[in-house]
């Protein structure tokens, strides 16, 4: 059974009222397959491995003797599962919290854990679990503020005239001996698919092959900037022209978008098996 839930039957755009008692259902899925076909992406055979890592940095409630909580919290939500959730939804219903009191920590995580695994599932046959860590305040202090690593792309002086996406800017060169290299730029930005707001975020690209055009690429990623598109798409849809156009033999995509409403969402796409990234934020988050 599909979910037929569709952005413009969420929150964005709208006013809400701000429930300050634990409500799950305001927990908004949006079905995936929608925008992955239309980068040419069906079915359950996906061209790559990966993760959605949000991090939630307003999240609080009441314990027993009604004196407020808080956490930072942090999400890993396979890129398997059919649905993600719509960021507003999920800021409500984290904000639900606010008022309600649980008897400890792991009773705040069990609920998050159930409650967000069910929607990204919702409407499939299949089912897991999602990741769900608490970060106590005690543990604030250790928190790391890290850029991404590898070569700049930013330092490069070209001349931008594509603000969507214009995966023909993308070229490598396969008479030279492969390489293998990691390549970053601040300039990523795409813009909400219901409500145009803008998204800013940094983005990370290993990768294996013929070398890829850094002139190039850069114009790619800057190519989104007009483009309307949520967090996850926007990096699948970088993983895929990549891959496509550049044909490396090996490729992973990692994108870190700057908070909106206490929330960041920071997609990790990977063409081969290994472990997640940290989700550290970076500066600009």
């Amino acid at each position: 059974m599909s979910l037929d839930n569709t952005p413009e039957q969420s929150q964005l755009g709208r006013e809400s009222t701000y429930a300050d008692h634990y409500d799950a259902s305001l927990l908004f899925p949006i079905p995936r397959s929608t925008q992955r076909e239309a980068i040419g992406i069906a079915g359950h055979a996906l061209p790559f491995f990966g993760a959605d890592l949000w991090t939630a940095f307003e999240l609080s409630w009441l314990n027993p003797r009604g004196k407020p909580q808080l956490v930072i919290a942090h999400f890993t939500i396979p890129c398997e599962t059919p649905n993600i959730v719509e960021s507003k939804s999920f800021k409500l219903y984290l904000n639900s919290f606010n008022g309600t009191v649980f008897t400890d920590v792991e009773a705040v995580r069990e609920r998050l854990k159930a409650d967000l695994s069910e929607a990204v599932w919702r409407g499939s046959d299949r089912s897991a679990s999602i990741g769900v860590r608490l970060v106590a305040p005690g543990e604030f202090d250790r928190q790391p503020v890290h850029e991404l690593e590898g070569l700049d792309l930013d330092r490069l002086d070209i001349e931008c005239t594509q603000y969507q996406p214009t995966p023909e800017l993308l070229s490598s060169d396969a008479t030279q001996a492969p390489v293998t290299e990691t390549l970053t730029s601040r300039l990523l930005k795409s813009n909400c698919l219901v409500t145009g707001q803008p998204d800013w975020g940094s983005v990370q690209i290993r990768y294996s092959g013929p070398a890829i055009d850094q002139a190039g690429l850069l114009a790619y990623i800057v190519s989104f900037r007009n483009h309307n598109e949520f967090h996850e798409p926007c990096a699948e849809r970088m993983f895929t022209d990549i891959w496509r156009r550049c044909q490396p033999t090996k490729l992973a995509v990692y994108a870190r978008y700057t908070r909106r409403g206490g929330l960041d969402i920071n997609p990790f796409r990977t063409s081969w098996p290994q472990p997640l990234p940290a989700n550290t934020r970076t500066a600009r988050q």
